[in-house]
Order: C-alpha cells, then structure tokens, then sequence
C-alpha cells in the first residue's frame, strides 16, 4: 500500500507539472490561484483553465484506460508482449474513427466514440476468431501474430482512405499520431463516463485474470467459465480503447510496457498489477507531454511520439529477454 501511495503522490507531481511547464512558465501561485480564485481578467488563469487543466485531466484519464487496457491484455493472452497496438484494438478503433470522418461527416468527440467502439470491439473479436483456430486453440504467439498482421491490414486500409480523401486527412492528420494538445473541457467531459466506466470494470477482473493467466485448465478447475470471463474482458479493453483512442488518438507502447513495470512492484498477482498500472501509465503519458513541450519550443511533440521514442527500446529488451529465456 505503500508503494501505491507513493505511485498517487507521483500522478499529483505529473499533475502539477503539466499545469505548470509550457511554451509560458507560469508560477506555481499563479497556477493555484487559478484553480481556487479563478479571475477570468488574468491571461494566465484562462491558460491554466481553459488549456491546461482539460489537457492534464486527458492525459491521466486517457494513460489510465491504456494501462489497464494493457495490463487485462496480457493477462488475457497470456502474452507478456501483448498490448491494444499490437494486437490491432486501436488500428481497429482508429480505421473506424477515418471512416467516421470520411464516410458520415463526424466531426466531435461523441461521434468519434462510437466509431473507435465498434472498431476496436470488431479488431478484437477478429484477433481472436482467426487466433483460435487450428487444434491448440488461441495461443499467445498466434494471438501476437494475428494482431500485428491485422494490424498491418487496417493501417493500409486506413491510408487508402486517407489519400483518396483530402478532407478527411486533412482533419484525422493532426489526431493520428496521439496527442493531448487542444483536448478542452467538452472532450474530457464527453469521454470521461466512458473511460470510468471501463476502468471499474476492468480494476474487478484481478481475480479473473490470475485464473487465466494460469491457462484453461487450471481456471475451469477453479470453477471459472472461461468464455465468459474473456468476455468480460474484452468488453473492458474494448470500452478503454475505444473511449482512449477516440480522446487522444492512438497511443503506443503505454499498455506493453506499464504492465511489466507494475509486475517489478508488486509480484504476478493482478489484483495489485491493475490498480498499479492504472496509477504507472497516466504518470508516463503525462510526463511525456511535458516532454514534448519543453525539447521543441516554441513548438511541441506529440506525446505520442515521446512514448513512441521511449518505449520501442523497451519492447525490443523484452524480446530479446524472451529469446534469452527461452534458450
């Protein structure tokens, strides 16, 4: 418990971090009296209000759906490499998200919601239908393998509808790299209900988890439904995804990699790994939106880009420990 509290000390840091650290350093007093004695005549109380509080609010709300997302992910799969991108949930989410723009005119947050539900609800169950086949049913590696290859299938699809239409690019181009920059008060109220939705659903599948990361055998002979708890989980990964994806576009390597710094603290037991990774993953995200603000001013990276940057190397030493171990 500890540790935890020490982890929702570090949200409050990255918190005030991002209330504070941008193109305009504002003053930690400055930043309070907005908060407690908002004067709308003071151009840097309506910066801290109206700009950064709402990006700060996505940040934590969007980074804990991805790490819970991630987290029910690997354990679901049984894959510790397994997260919503690489296995196609948010290529899925992301395709229908275009297609919303291009084909239907949407144009706001509650429509963009929609389209990254059914698309990452339809890549998951895609993932898994094709995944399950043969006689040793859905593997780890066949699941990993079907999601990158799908993956792949949507991103060009994605594109063809992209250069074939100017408008829609035009207008998806600026949210396809994942990004909290101008995500106001509407978009953090409209996804919000969502994210908390999928988050207290997905902070009840701990003892689920721990059952199926055990294999099939083992949770049916603990009197679990095995179908029904993947369900479950799915419709949580769903819910998070599509509501994170539709909030701040598709960000990478958050739900790869906060499961396994969640599992150094507290062990293999997902009744503690999904409360951490909820608390790890908005801290990261968060930290890398600062980031990107301060190494490029007056302009800034997205932070999808700085979790890009940062987490590729970490997927490639956990491949790599993977092929080590499994010599």
């Amino acid at each position: 418990m500890r540790k935890l509290a020490g982890i929702g000390v570090l949200v409050l840091v990255a918190a005030a971090l991002s209330l504070v650290v941008g193109t305009k350093a504002i003053p930690v007093g400055t930043v309070l009296d907005a908060l407690v004695r908002f004067d709308p005549a003071d151009p840097d109380h309506l910066i801290v209000t109206e700009r950064r509080l709402p990006r700060t609010l996505a940040g934590l709300l969007v980074g804990a759906a991805l790490g819970l997302a991630g987290a029910v992910i690997q354990g679901v799969t049984r894959n510790p490499l397994a997260d919503p991108g690489i296995l196609g949930v948010n290529a899925g989410a992301a395709l229908c998200v275009v297609l919303g723009i291009s084909v239907f005119g949407v144009t706001t947050l509650s429509g963009y919601v929609w389209f990254g539900f059914a698309g990452a609800a339809l890549a998951a169950v895609l993932v898994y239908a094709i995944g399950s086949l043969g006689g040793d049913g859905a593997s780890p590696l066949k699941l990993a393998l079907t999601g990158a290859a799908l993956t792949a299938a949507l991103a060009s699809v994605q594109n063809v509808v992209l250069l074939t239409d100017s408008a829609t690019y035009d207008q998806f181009r600026f949210w396809r790299v994942g990004s909290l920059t101008g995500r106001d008060a509407e978009i953090v109220a409209q996804g919000a209900p969502f994210l908390l939705v999928g988050v207290v659903l997905a902070l009840g599948l701990g003892k689920i988890l721990n059952g199926l990361s055990l294999g099939d055998d083992v949770a049916r002979s603990f009197g679990q439904n095995v179908t029904a708890d993947r369900v479950w989980c799915a419709v949580a990964v769903v819910i998070l995804c599509g509501a994170a994806t539709a909030m701040a576009g598709p960000i990478g390597f958050l739900g790869l990699t906060v499961p396994h710094l969640a599992r150094l603290l507290t062990g293999p037991d997902y009744r503690w790994i999904l409360p951490y990774s909820m608390l790890l993953s908005p801290v990261l995200l968060v930290l890398a939106d600062v980031a990107g603000r301060v190494v490029a001013r007056p302009g800034e990276v997205q932070a999808g880009i700085v979790t890009a940057i940062l987490g590729a190397p970490v997927f490639v030493l956990l491949v790599r420990r993977r092929k080590l171990a499994a010599l």
